[in-house]
């Protein structure tokens, strides 16, 4: 358990799903933990599993589909190198220069953090982000996924520098 903090609820998991509102359109939804700001309550995620649909299969064109799940808005699909983002996923189909459909290729995070972490990230707002986004595909396509952790509540100070550092991370 990361310090400062207290534990007061077990591992929870939560579901969530986002479609684009078209193809190869960023489309970002949100996920509200219902946190009490009042008792300094934070999430902890031990884990994020995001599950990516296949992109489109088209003759002669690359074509791929990216999501991300962070703790603040983003107006693009986030990195693993934004400091605000915990989890990503990417399926590709490298096609160019081929007359068939293409090979396929998955970028997508282990479902469970290694042994040796205690935790992936910690949630100190309200809400956690999931976007997605395709390139060069006809149809459009969703991301669903869970997060797995559990409610903490954080001393003043440890609370106050862990709003600080998601809000200014923007």
């Amino acid at each position: 358990m990361p310090t400062g903090l207290k534990k007061t609820s077990s591992t929870v998991a939560i579901g969530f799903s986002v479609s684009e509102l078209g193809p190869n359109t960023f489309t970002q939804g949100s996920v509200d933990l219902n946190l009490d700001p009042l008792n300094n309550e934070v999430f902890v995620v031990q884990a994020i599993d995001l599950t990516l649909g296949a992109p489109d299969a088209i003759a002669a064109t690359d074509t791929s589909m990216l999501a991300s799940l962070t703790t603040t808005s983003q107006t693009a699909v986030a990195t693993l190198r934004d400091a605000n983002c915990l989890g990503v996923a990417a399926n590709q189909i490298r096609a160019a220069g081929f007359v068939d459909g293409g090979v396929g290729f998955s970028q997508t995070p282990t479902e469970s953090p290694g042994t040796v972490l205690d935790y992936v990230g910690i949630i100190a707002t309200n809400d956690f982000f999931i976007q997605i986004a395709g390139q060069n595909n006809a149809a459009a396509h969703s991301v669903s996924g869970k997060m797995y952790g559990y409610r903490a509540r954080a001393d003043a100070s440890v609370y106050a520098g862990l709003v600080q550092s998601e809000v200014l991370s923007a």
